[in-house]
């Protein structure tokens, strides 16, 4: 079972890469194993710290059962124990995720990664109700927090944290809906029992208030922009950090705005920086704007130029160390 110390750095929210094929209604099988397979292999290579698979990004919500297994199988087989990894069970009722949870845990994961039961926006006392339920049901698996107010139609405050701490093995969340000091609270109820990931564009600051690191969707376009803002912010390199939060400000056009209704091109254009082939979108998310695709396929370009600008960045203390 992980603990809060093994959870720091990058959490890598990855693709469920989808085959390059006419997705139907009936489609059952369409996780393309060899694209997300090299994916998760070459961000754990090139150097990020945890794994968490089906999130939103990675489309929890539009793959049928068969195409769970083979996501969980596929990412535990590509990570091989090499860093931490969560796998994603987020459902619409609580039965649903120890279903899935059952199934990821007798594939052999130690994680699992879930958003409260969201349908009916749940109440703060169901919510703790739910992770305790959980966390005994699963005693040796550890839990990652999945906290997505606008998706998940809860803010879970700070004040439900001293009971849902009380069950050691959540041991991780996934945040980004909190001030500043709300964090610092929440980080004066958590500190040691879990290991909170902010947003990237929050790690720094948010690093010296207590984040132990932070999680990114657009990892899977090339780490290498978030493994700068990681160093700098962990060495204490605050122009470093704002250098390229400055950058990847600079290259935003709203391609990824949850706020509002999606059409998804986000992942179409991201596959467009070569770093991974994310494949076409699985139903119903298949009509896309030419406006947003264009949006999308700017950004993935800007972030093209990030890499080619924080590779040699990232590349050359590791090239020394090893001289």
């Amino acid at each position: 079972m992980y603990t809060p110390e093994d959870l720091h750095g990058l959490n890598a929210m990855i693709p469920a890469c989808a085959k390059d094929v006419e997705i139907g209604l009936d489609s059952d099988d369409t996780v393309d194993v060899d694209n997300l397979t090299e994916c998760v292999d070459k961000l754990i290579r090139d150097g990020i710290n945890v794994v968490s698979a089906m999130g939103s990004y990675g489309e929890f919500h539009t793959l049928t059962e068969n195409e769970f297994k083979t996501m969980t199988k596929a990412t535990l087989d590509a990570v091989n124990k090499r860093v931490p990894v969560f796998i994603g069970v987020t459902s619409l009722n609580s039965r649903e995720v120890v279903r899935k949870a059952k199934i990821a845990r007798d594939l052999g994961a130690e994680g699992i990664f879930t958003g409260v039961p969201f349908y009916y926006p749940p109440t703060v006392d169901n919510a703790i109700q739910f992770y305790h339920d959980l966390a005994d049901y699963f005693p040796n698996l550890s839990i990652q927090i999945y906290h997505n107010p606008p998706l998940h139609n809860i803010h879970i405050p700070v004040s439900a944290f001293p009971k849902i701490t009380e069950k050691r093995n959540v041991v991780s969340m996934k945040d980004s809906h909190r001030s500043t000091m709300e964090f610092i609270r929440l980080i004066d109820v958590t500190k040691g029992k879990i290991s909170v990931f902010v947003n990237q564009m929050q790690y720094y600051p948010y690093h010296e208030l207590g984040a132990r690191g932070f999680w990114s969707t657009d990892v899977s376009m090339g780490p290498w922009p978030l493994l700068r803002l990681r160093n700098c912010t962990d060495a204490n390199d605050g122009e470093g950090a704002k250098e390229v939060l400055r950058d990847i400000q600079a290259i935003a056009t709203g391609s990824q705005d949850f706020g509002g209704p999606q059409d998804n091109a986000r992942k179409l254009g991201a596959s467009r920086t070569g770093y991974a082939n994310q494949g076409p979108n699985r139903p119903p998310f298949v009509v896309v704007r030419p406006e947003s695709l264009e949006k999308a396929i700017q950004r993935a370009e800007g972030w093209a130029r990030l890499n080619a600008k924080y590779r040699p960045l990232v590349e050359a203390p590791v090239a020394a160390g090893r001289a």
